[in-house]
């Protein structure tokens, strides 16, 4: 299945709240259903080799992968705030 963002906004956040000083960066903003937000997910996993989840409409990789995320939703054609 070919990922066309679609201009759709997103924000990239960085959190280490409630996770014994770890840090996991946070995508939100999603507007798709919840199979889609899994396979851009699993995209974002694999591009960031590291892991992940999908809560709520939010997605969670772990570590600082800002930068990596960002580049990747552009190629998705997504607009990253």
């Amino acid at each position: 299945m070919k990922i066309d963002g679609d201009k759709k906004s997103l924000r990239i956040l960085l959190d280490t709240k409630g996770r014994k000083g770890k840090v996991v960066t946070i995508i939100s903003g999603f507007q798709h259903n919840p199979n889609v937000i899994e396979e851009i997910a699993t995209i974002l996993k694999q591009h960031c080799g590291a892991g992940g989840t999908v809560k709520g409409r939010d997605i969670e990789i772990q570590g600082d992968q800002r930068k990596k995320v960002e580049e990747k939703l552009i190629l998705l054609n997504f607009v990253v705030k």
